[in-house]
């Protein structure tokens, strides 16, 4: 096992990191692997117990709704208790309650499990990067939230692709597949993330940094923090949430394409986003939190900018024309490499404030704001289209990206550069 350890440490988007971030990088995409099987087949599962579409679609809600109130608590667990602790208790939570979810014979069982199963997300979400920051030094910050997040985004496009031959076998199938992604993760995390090296690799990266900011108060004081906290939730409000609710909505009645180009679009974003990762996490450890935070701001801003333009040019030239299309395409494939930066320079910042040492809440909140943006961007950007037009709401997100920009050019850089002997 030692030596899968050190392959993935040989892999360009991990080469120079500490073992533990291939680790978590792992288990990461082992995650988001069983819950991009799992996923499209939530609804269509509720819905067989006959309830109605919006009850079906809650059984998605109650998931992200747990996950946001139990950040706190899980934050304050990491405090409380080993990062790595939490994090195998979080996975195996979920898989416990995933399995039992595929046994589920009302619909009220159904709900109940999957809110369970968002408190154990939680405590995986926030007790895994909490620990990333905790291991690597100021220097290597950015790179291993990359990579990182890489594990989320290629698990992410994998999983769909096998959930549909699960689903075809049975509708239960993706929660016992799940199920056992999250038993594997667990696995890994506890064989190998060791707690005396971890002990080790933590009191290093500790006193080689400055005096960090342990408590969420002093940390909302620093500017840099404020910064990265409103970036994420931009980022949760546009790509999480706006992103995934309107724009396939957008293609179907705004341009009058097939769903399949949302699928397409989605794609172009993915696979920019995978290419620009690790350049973007090596300009954050290189070249400053900042100017990667104020490039991935601005990418994402105009990606919103010219996806309302592409509604313009289907409304002026016909929805038979093909500039729609095509901007549709360059405003995703933009807002993708936004994502690559944004993926990245935010929890750098959130590492450096805590400055190696033990910030659950710290990291906790961070994470809580991304989540309460995919809770509010659905529902305004609907509100806006239901009202107005698909314009409104593009224009508005596009808006939030500049006010966040604005906060991001404001605040100090956080990465503090060795200086010469």
């Amino acid at each position: 096992m030692r030596r899968i350890g050190h392959a993935l440490g040989r892999t360009p988007l991990l080469k120079g990191l500490p073992v533990e971030v291939g680790v978590i990088t792992a288990v990461a995409f082992c995650v988001a692997l069983g819950f991009g099987i799992l996923a499209p087949a939530i609804p269509v599962f509720a819905r067989s117990f006959g309830v109605s579409t919006m009850a079906a679609s809650s059984v998605i809600s109650v998931f992200a709704l747990v996950r946001f109130i139990s950040s706190p608590a899980a934050g304050a667990m990491v405090n409380r208790f080993s990062e790595r602790s939490v994090l195998a208790t979080g996975l195996i939570i979920v898989s416990v309650s995933s399995l039992a979810a595929g046994f589920s014979q009302t619909f009220v069982q159904l709900i109940v499990l999957r809110g369970i199963g968002g408190l154990g997300s939680t405590m995986f979400t926030v007790s895994a990067l909490s620990l990333l920051l905790r291991t690597v030094s100021a220097d290597q910050r950015g790179r291993a939230t990359s990579a990182y997040q890489s594990g989320f985004l290629f698990g992410g496009i994998a999983g769909p692709l096998v959930g549909g031959l699960v689903v075809a076998f049975s509708i239960r199938a993706p929660f016992f597949v799940y199920s056992a992604t999250l038993g594997i993760a667990a696995v890994v995390t506890l064989v190998f993330l060791s707690p005396s090296k971890l002990h080790e690799k933590e009191e290093a990266v500790s006193h080689g940094e400055s005096a960090a900011l342990e408590t969420l108060g002093d940390a909302l004081r620093h500017p840099a923090y404020r910064a990265a906290i409103s970036v994420n939730f931009i980022t949760g409000f546009v790509t999480l949430g706006l992103r995934m609710a309107i724009v396939p909505l957008f293609v179907t009645e705004g341009l009058k394409r097939g769903a399949t180009w949302s699928g397409i679009g989605f794609l172009v974003a993915a696979a920019i986003q995978a290419v620009l990762l690790l350049p973007a996490g090596r300009m954050a450890d290189t070249q400053g939190r900042r100017k990667a935070l104020i490039i991935g701001s601005i990418a994402l801003a105009a990606g919103m900018l010219v996806i309302s333009i592409s509604d313009y040019a289907a409304n002026a030239l016909g929805t038979a024309s093909i500039v729609g299309l095509v901007l549709f395409l360059v405003a995703l494939g933009t807002q993708g490499a936004g994502s690559a930066f944004l993926s990245s320079a935010p929890a750098a910042v959130v590492g450096d404030i805590v400055g190696g040492k033990r910030g659950g809440i710290v990291v906790s909140t961070f994470q809580m704001m991304s989540d309460l943006g995919i809770v509010i961007g659905p529902l305004v950007a609907g509100l806006l289209v239901d009202l107005l037009d698909f314009d409104w709401a593009f224009i508005a997100a596009t808006a939030l990206c500049l006010v966040s920009l604005l906060v991001v050019v404001a605040m100090p850089e956080t990465l503090k550069k060795a200086q010469p002997a």
